[in-house]
């Protein structure tokens, strides 16, 4: 077997998570979805006259946040996905 088809077979293996870096993800998503949906909560609550106009229409600060907000809670669940996964792969081996 030559160098190259070494290396292509051991790039092509499975990623294992250590349980801390698996627990750490997965707390950082949980953590992601509090943290942005009470963000989202209180934006949309908003009366400092930021969020909405005086007509009650949502203003750029709104639309910005929002769409901020919900990349943000996108990436976290895919982190906190990331996570879960790596601890139940991680399940039935000892501790690692």
């Amino acid at each position: 077997m030559s160098q190259s088809q070494g290396t292509r077979s051991s790039a092509l293996r499975p990623l294992t998570l250590s349980r801390r870096v698996s627990w750490f993800l997965l707390a950082f998503g949980v953590w992601s979805w509090f943290l942005w949906i009470t963000f989202v909560r209180n934006l949309w609550a908003d009366g400092s006259g930021l969020a909405f106009d005086d007509a009650g229409e949502p203003t750029g600060y709104f639309w910005v946040h929002l769409l901020l907000a919900i990349v943000s809670f996108l990436l976290g669940t895919a982190i906190g996905i990331i996570g879960f996964r790596g601890l139940r792969a991680l399940r039935g081996r000892p501790g690692e």
